[in-house]
């Protein structure tokens, strides 16, 4: 699944977050499943559910850190695509 970097993701009200420690637990009450994230996961997190579309959270992220422009493009389609297969993420617009 290709996600549009011109899109908004936002989290759905079934969804709970809990932060520990720099990482973060995503729980799914709907499904009952939960989902961990490591520190640069929930900065991605962070800058995915407060940014306006897609491509300004990479943005921010590109800016934040020393990294290769695709690999983190490609991090940030790749944790996208699982968050919104595990319904803690939904695409808008």
């Amino acid at each position: 699944m290709a996600i549009s970097f011109s899109t908004r993701v936002v989290v759905p009200p079934h969804v709970l977050l809990q932060q520990v420690g720099g990482e973060s637990v995503l729980l799914n009450v709907q499904k009952e499943c939960y989902f961990g994230l490591d520190p640069v996961g929930t900065r991605m997190w962070e800058a995915l559910t407060k940014g306006n579309t897609v491509e300004a959270a990479y943005e921010e992220l590109l800016r934040t850190y020393d990294v290769d422009a695709e690999r983190l493009r490609r991090d940030l389609e790749g944790l996208i695509e699982k968050l919104i297969e595990n319904g803690l993420l939904e695409t808008e617009g």
